[in-house]
């Protein structure tokens, strides 16, 4: 079975908007709501390349229960563990102004709920994949990620992290079969900038060192790296096409790599896949469909 967990997961209000202007009463051209969240919108492209997951976390309030009308709605099994008080958040995303957003706070999760999804998890057993995605929430201790891979260690889960610093970092010891982090976060782990594919290597096999299986760096406009178990080194320029949306397109490209791995235990296939994942949605209005993925997968394999 394949789990995805998202903490704090939402509603993204996404609209878009006519020369936006501060202070004034603005209206929307187009607008569309979906449920969100790293780990649900890796459950979501999954499930768009006819892959079936179960969706983890934590939900709260009407807008919890509309993440999980829409999820049903769409297909997502999910197992989510219901909070008596406040609200699962709204997230505002605009995109008329790349990359401008306005994220929600979430509810409070005792440790007791915590517990509840750390059980959860104690189910899974060899051959099973979680990805784990995203920020903690403030409410909850900064080490689940390190507290969850530690009490699977050993048991043949296939764990995928995508996480910043710190979070990132106190989960190599545990080995993950895949993290993502992208160039700037890399570089922000080391001190360093790092702008071109070949920058990201060495820094790349550096938390290889450190533990990690699989190392994929995705760079936007550059491209993107993997550095895999075997120590070979991927390398791909960014597919051509037009940037409509980048929300969602790292989750796309996490969950395009995974997918392309377990059909066919092969890196490189695995690698375009997910290059071609993360691109497909940013060259969409939404999440990536299979039609999509595989046109653009055309395009990268064929190069």
């Amino acid at each position: 079975m394949i789990y995805t967990v998202t903490f704090n997961p939402s509603l993204d209000y996404i609209v878009s908007v006519e020369d936006f202007k501060l202070g004034l009463t603005n209206r929307t051209r187009s607008e569309l709501m979906l449920p969100g969240g790293k780990g649900i919108n890796v459950s979501t492209v999954l499930m768009n390349l006819g892959i079936e997951s179960t969706a983890l976390g934590f939900v709260a309030g009407f807008t919890g229960d509309e993440i999980v009308r829409r999820l049903k709605e769409m297909g997502v099994k999910n197992g989510f563990i219901r909070i008596p008080e406040g609200i699962s958040r709204i997230n505002l995303k605009l995109k008329s102004i790349d990359g401008t957003e306005i994220n929600g706070m979430g509810p409070d999760i005792s440790s007791e709920n915590t517990q509840k999804l750390m059980e959860q998890l104690d189910g899974l057993s060899e051959g099973d994949v979680l990805f784990l995605s995203g920020s903690i929430p403030a409410a909850m201790p900064d080490d689940a990620y390190q507290k969850i891979m530690k009490r699977l260690d050993g048991r043949g889960v296939q764990i995928a992290v995508d996480a910043t610093k710190d979070l990132l970092m106190n989960v190599l010891e545990y080995h993950p079969f895949l993290i993502k982090p992208n160039n700037h976060e890399l570089g922000e782990i080391f001190g360093v900038q790092l702008k071109t594919r070949e920058d990201v290597v060495p820094y790349g096999r550096k938390l290889q060192e450190k533990g990690a299986v699989n190392v994929l760096v995705s760079m936007a406009g550059e491209g993107a790296v993997l550095i895999d178990a075997e120590g070979n080194v991927h390398s791909a320029p960014a597919p051509e096409g037009t940037l409509v949306n980048g929300v969602g397109a790292g989750d796309s490209m996490v969950a395009g790599f995974m997918a392309g791995w377990m059909e066919k235990q092969d890196y490189e296939y695995a690698f375009h896949m997910g290059v071609s994942a993360g691109s497909a949605s940013a060259f969409s209005e939404n999440l990536a469909t299979k039609e999509e993925i595989e046109a653009v997968y055309r395009q990268v394999a064929g190069r």
